[in-house]
């Protein structure tokens, strides 16, 4: 008998219903009644991370702690939960079947055939109970991607249902997510998908516990009884999940459903009112802001929001902290140049240059540095931003001929940006850059030591490419210092340009780390920055 309780998620009828969310949200109340709660995320895709994958095809590629490259969920659950997630809480079937196909090459499984069932769900059974394990948890919760029915999800299904019965009575329940669409034609919702989602489920051997319903219109009574007849689930177990104006309103709207009641009583753990004062607070805040600044985020994957998710987030946060509604205005860097650019940027209160890779769009990113430098509105340059920064900076400043990244041109005879001295050896694309939590020091009377309130921080990192130290004299000469220095190997992490009102890069990726109960400090700096810059450029105007 296991004192750790296991909650699974399952989806059906189509993709993107917003399992993660409704997953986070539940481990936001469960955490407000004082369980120790973690989620993970099991990726039906045959890729072992998302690493190598297009932000186009996946999103965002979420970096954690212990430089795991995982599914941009994760990044939901840190931001409600305010607790890191690390290489346990995302499994994908290329890490299950990589890990099987090497016990079999070293003999563990010698004399037997290797197959799905005992063997690959075995492996997944092992990897859903790590965390349960580690004895760090009350409560594991485990969303399953894709949609139930999917030949890809097959062996999770049967894995969940063996658990199930290892688990033993009230220590496993499903939570299953499915639409209740609305047809304008007949004026009425239709629960006929519901109802054949939840067959498909027991057609593996589960029944759901608990039916989540995604909607656009209220659920009324008798349809919740239709539902609870037809999918053997109790009318208590039928929750409304209706469209919400920001996923931070999902918390409330699960507790007034009583989500959180029902699942407690099925694991036979004691309900009390959760505490969440202090995440309406921010909510109110959110939804109540006092004035208003316009950023403008510089990417060349702009056309997918969910490929600069952690950013988007970061913004809200950092603007609830400021009473400030942050509406970001998307620029695709590809399109950007010396003809457009003040047209596109010049009205912009502050501008973050994003993260990325490749050399496409490479040099709208840096006609938008050299803009906003010379023209004093806030910046915010995040990894390939930073690195964009210096090579801008190098070029205009102090015009050396040809300054370049090794990425965008290998040729270059002026590599301001260079390939890492561990890189260089490296062949293999996947899960070999500099990744997860490495140390920087802030360099005395920084801007970023101001902001960071500590002379060392612990910043999450994603890259090959580094500032190149043999240009660092001379650019620190010409005004752009290095104010973040990693202590075991000099590396440069964060620049500044001290006559600038505030121009800072980063080399790491701060979004990552900003979450509902602690908004990170370079965007909350950031966006104040925003807002002064506003009322200064008001007062010009006015005079």
């Amino acid at each position: 008998m296991t004192s750790t309780k296991y909650i699974f998620v399952t989806g059906g009828v189509t993709s993107s219903l917003g399992k993660g969310i409704i997953a986070a949200s539940l481990a936001k109340l469960l955490q407000a009644q004082g369980y120790r709660v973690t989620i993970q995320k099991l990726d039906p895709y045959i890729n072992v991370d998302p690493g190598t994958l297009n932000p186009y095809e996946h999103g965002e590629c979420y970096v954690t702690e212990d430089g795991a490259e995982t599914d941009l969920d994760l990044g939901h659950y840190e931001r409600f939960l305010n607790v890191p997630t690390s290489q346990a809480n995302n499994v994908t079937t290329g890490r299950i079947y990589q890990s099987v196909i090497e016990k079999e090459r070293r003999g563990e499984f010698l004399g037997k055939t290797v197959q799905v069932v005992p063997h690959i769900t075995d492996e997944i059974k092992e990897r859903i109970q790590i965390l349960g394990n580690s004895g760090d948890y009350d409560i594991v919760i485990t969303e399953i991607g894709g949609t139930v029915g999917d030949i890809e999800s097959l062996p999770y299904i049967e894995a969940v249902r063996q658990l199930r019965w290892d688990l033993g009575e009230n220590n496993g329940i499903v939570v299953h997510l499915t639409l209740v669409p609305y047809l304008s034609a007949a004026g009425e919702l239709k629960t006929k998908p519901t109802q054949h989602s939840v067959k498909t489920l027991m057609e593996s051997g589960i029944q759901a516990d608990i039916l989540v319903c995604r909607t656009e219109h209220d659920l009324p009574s008798d349809l919740r009884r239709k539902l609870a007849l037809f999918c053997n689930v109790k009318e208590e177990a039928v929750i409304q999940s209706i469209d919400a104006s920001t996923i931070y309103d999902v918390p409330n709207l699960m507790l007034e459903e009583g989500l959180d009641k029902v699942v407690l009583k099925k694991l036979a753990l004691q309900s009390t009112e959760p505490d969440i004062n202090r995440w309406n607070a921010f909510l109110n805040r959110h939804k109540n802001p006092k004035t208003e600044v316009t950023i403008g985020l510089i990417g060349k994957y702009v056309e997918l929001q969910d490929s600069y998710k952690s950013i988007l987030e970061a913004f809200i946060h950092a603007g609830a902290e400021n009473e400030v509604k942050v509406t970001i205005e998307s620029v695709h860097s590809e399109y950007l140049n010396s003809d457009n650019i003040k047209l596109k940027l010049a009205h912009l209160d502050g501008v973050l240059v994003a993260p990325g890779f490749g050399e496409r769009g490479i040099e709208g990113k840096i006609d938008a540095v050299k803009f906003v430098r010379e023209n004093n509105i806030p910046f915010l340059g995040i990894c390939l931003g930073m690195q964009m920064a210096v090579i801008e900076f190098a070029r205009n400043v102090l015009k050396i001929e040809g300054a370049d990244s090794i990425e965008m041109n290998p040729e270059t005879k002026n590599p301001v940006i260079n390939l890492m001295e561990e890189q260089k050896s490296i062949t293999d694309k996947g899960g070999t850059m500099r990744l997860g939590a490495w140390a920087c020091n802030l360099k005395l009377g920084s801007l970023v030591r101001d902001i960071y309130k500590a002379e060392t921080i612990k910043e999450r990192h994603r890259h090959r490419y580094e500032f190149n130290s043999e240009y660092k004299a001379q650019i620190e000469k010409a005004g752009m210092i290095a104010t973040g220095l990693n202590p075991d190997t000099g590396l440069v992490e964060i620049v500044e340009v001290p006559e600038h009102p505030w121009f800072i890069g980063v080399q790491y990726h701060p979004e990552y780390k900003s979450t509902v109960a602690n908004p990170h400090p370079l965007f909350v700096a950031f966006v104040k920055a925003a807002l002064k810059y506003k009322s200064k450029q008001k007062s010009v105007t006015m005079a």
